[in-house]
């Protein structure tokens, strides 16, 4: 499994792998010392332990969703600005929607849990504990706080990947994906604007990062769009989505770099002459045995 860079594994649960960027730690000694509504340090801490286990439930929310629809799911990694599970669900509309639409559902169903908690310690402490009546005060901000922003339909934050997922249905796979980029690109605009009126450091540090990521998606958005318009390949199709291959150079050597046609070359590479047994769909991204693809071949 793949490590990313900066990052420690904290623990291991269902499979998944749960890492932690050392920029996390920065972050919580600047948050933690700044002075808030407690009249202890370790309410500081506690709050922002709540922080790190609701981001790691949402996150998990998408890792387990994508395993229920088939996909790969085994790594998530939290960093300052949130959380990433690496989720590679099938590349299918419905398996897309629920692997990205399960990380705010569980934001929706901690809704009604914390302000009952919120509800019931008014309730039996009233204001004799102002530093716990705070605290549950503030993990209802805190994830409806997360789940308001990881909503807004802004590429690539669940909203615009939920978009992209929901315009596939009636659009195709690469057209809805640069729509949803586009729309992203408004929105990041927005929060770019609400970054100098506020003068908010953070504000400006997520609309640099969205911005870099709704780019990077811009890319893959255009790639899809070329797949989509060349001719194919007849006779052959993908043994897991069943499409035909694109006829050109879209497959590369991993030796030498080169590119070409793996079908047009029966999965050699005409350069260097390595072999390979397996051949990944342009479409989909599953990689399967050369001979499974002959083998589906219409008679």
């Amino acid at each position: 499994m793949q490590k990313t860079p900066g990052t420690f594994r904290l623990f291991q649960l269902a499979g998944i792998h749960v890492f932690l960027h050392w920029s996390w730690f920065v972050l919580a000694i600047i948050e933690i010392q700044l002075k808030g509504r407690y009249t202890s340090i370790a309410w500081n801490i506690l709050e922002y332990l709540a922080l790190f286990a609701i981001v790691t439930m949402h996150e998990f929310g998408h890792a387990l969703a994508c395993r229920q629809v088939g996909g790969r799911a085994d790594r998530i990694v939290l960093w300052p600005l949130g959380g990433a599970a690496y989720v590679d669900p099938p590349a299918r509309p419905g398996a897309t929607l629920w692997s990205i639409a399960a990380g705010p559902l569980v934001n929706v169903v901690l809704v009604p849990v914390l302000v009952v908690a919120l509800f019931i310690e008014r309730s039996v402490f009233g204001s004799s504990n102002p530093d716990l009546s705070n605290f549950m005060a503030a993990l209802n901000v805190i994830n409806l706080g997360l789940l308001v922003f990881n909503v807004l339909p802004i590429y690539p934050l669940d909203g615009g990947k939920i978009l992209h997922a929901l315009l596939w249905y009636f659009m195709g796979r690469g057209r809805s994906l640069m729509a949803s980029v586009i729309v992203g690109f408004v929105g990041i605009a927005g929060l770019g604007v609400v970054a100098f009126v506020t003068g908010n450091p953070w504000f400006a540090v997520i609309t640099l990062f969205a911005g870099l990521q709704c780019f990077n998606g811009f890319k893959v958005a255009q790639a899809l769009r070329r797949i989509e318009t060349v001719p194919r390949r007849e006779g052959v199709s993908c043994p897991v989505c069943n499409a035909n291959p694109p006829r050109g150079v879209f497959w590369s050597c991993g030796l030498c770099k080169s590119t070409f046609d793996t079908f047009e070359v029966h999965g050699q590479c005409p350069k260097c002459f390595t072999t390979f047994p397996k051949t990944t769909c342009a479409d989909c991204g599953a990689q399967s045995a050369f001979s499974d693809w002959v083998a589906t071949s219409p008679t």
